[in-house]
């Protein structure tokens, strides 16, 4: 990871010539020979608060740029989010134009996770050994093609294939979340994480939302080929911003995947938050990706896909939560907003379970699972940034092991609502809460 502090300017090549030379004082003997002129040192791109312009002047401190910076990773985060979750809103008017039923291509929601674990995997590790700029405009271009191609799906195959493809490309925001923690002051790291943080959780509102609008006026189709255009604007747009690096890379290209493991044995911590973070993620997962499921099911509430969409508005509570959980665990620490955060999750399950009868219980367990999960994520990925040497892995170690978890807890809940119905999507979300804290509460908390 390059230096978050500026490297010292070298004087230039006209400079060092133009000075005057210094001649050696007489003595008995012959003098010293004049010393040569310095040869400048290359000066390295700094990505810190106060980096001077990249050569390219496109780095983020050249003016307007260093302004957006922020910003526009927080707008470029929330559409890549929104990509993943794209399908779950829409999964009645894929079943209807497929000739399925919502039910029956529940998985497609799994897929699309499975596909941004693997991403992670594979991609975001090389956020500590390659130019980011390249990247990030490689992969969005990559999952601008992938979004085009499920918008001309024929069948269930070929949209999953698709929604995979698009999903592994997915992966631009945790290749920027650790240059962001490296720009922050110490004291104000969490709170610059949150603010990434809140524009995922917001592009996952405005998937539900805006996505099931969308698609009941204009086609499930269309909403796919509205994310293809905004994902290569915003994608090429965050690129430009980004600052020039010179990296030089050691080792293949990928040692940094092969270097997961080690990294996370070695430290609790990080294992720690892994593990914590899958099990809220698993639970918040199974609940809200089935969620489409309930209400728009003729035994749930028979809403219309556009009216189901709306209830994803609730989750605008984690896009509030996240800039309070930021100061909070710079002042408190992440080990209790991790606590706070699963007993506020454990409380929105029976919540869920009720709001499969009351739409006001389902109301109130909506606002507090996200509020449970940003708090968590907030804290846990503070915690993986900054507790390892090598950050960019650290956090694909962390990302891959939530979204794992989710995966894993979509691909059940699916199942489990077709034979228990709703309360067996909330039974698959209290046991990976359970699971997510009892493994780790044999090791003591940071």
């Amino acid at each position: 990871m390059p230096s978050s502090s500026s490297a010292p300017s070298a004087p230039s090549a006209s400079s060092a010539s133009a000075a005057p030379r210094v001649q050696p004082a007489p003595g008995p003997g012959p003098g010293p020979a004049p010393a040569p002129a310095p040869v400048p040192a290359p000066v390295r791109p700094s990505v810190g608060p106060s980096a001077g312009p990249s050569p390219s002047g496109t780095g983020p401190s050249s003016g307007a740029a260093a302004r957006l910076f922020l910003p526009l990773i927080a707008l470029c985060t929330a559409v890549t989010a929104a990509n993943i979750y794209l399908a779950a809103p829409l999964l009645p008017l894929i079943a209807h134009d497929l000739g399925s039923t919502p039910s029956a291509i529940a998985w497609l929601a799994s897929v699309a996770q499975l596909g941004y674990a693997a991403g992670l995997l594979f991609f975001a590790p090389l956020g500590d050994s390659v130019n980011r700029r390249r990247l990030v405009a490689v992969l969005s271009l990559v999952a601008t093609a992938a979004l085009l191609a499920a918008a001309a799906s024929a069948g269930t195959g070929a949209l999953a294939g698709a929604v995979l493809v698009a999903s592994a490309a997915t992966v631009v925001p945790q290749l920027l979340v650790p240059l962001v923690a490296a720009r922050a002051p110490a004291d104000r790291r969490a709170r610059h994480v949150a603010a990434v943080i809140a524009g995922l959780f917001t592009g996952v509102v405005a998937a539900r939302v805006l996505g099931g609008l969308a698609g009941q006026a204009f086609g499930w189709r269309a909403v796919f080929v509205g994310a293809a255009v905004l994902t290569a604007v915003l994608g090429l747009a965050t690129a430009y911003i980004l600052p020039v690096e010179r990296r030089q890379r050691r080792g293949p290209l990928f040692a940094g995947l092969v270097a997961i493991p080690g990294v996370v044995r070695r430290s609790p911590d990080l294992w720690r938050a892994c593990v914590r973070q899958a099990g809220m993620y698993g639970a918040w997962s199974a609940l809200w990706t089935s969620l489409a499921l309930l209400l728009a099911g003729d035994e749930g509430y028979g809403m219309t896909t556009a009216a189901a969409g709306l209830f994803g508005l609730f989750g605008l509570a984690a896009s509030a939560v996240a800039p309070l959980a930021g100061g909070l665990v710079d002042r408190f620490g992440a080990a209790r907003v991790v606590r706070s955060a699963y007993l506020l999750a454990a409380l929105s399950v029976p919540l869920f379970w009720l709001g499969g009868r009351a739409m006001a219980a389902l109301c109130a367990a909506a606002v507090l699972v996200h509020a449970a999960l940003v708090a968590s994520h907030v804290a846990n990925q503070t915690l993986a940034l900054t507790t390892t040497s090598a950050p960019a892995t650290a956090n694909t170690a962390y990302v891959v092991a939530g979204f794992a978890g989710g995966a894993l807890a979509s691909a059940l809940a699916g199942p489990a609502f077709g034979h228990w119905g709703w309360g067996g999507v909330c039974a698959v979300a209290g046991a990976w809460l359970v699971l997510g804290w009892t493994a780790t509460a044999v090791r003591r908390g940071r």
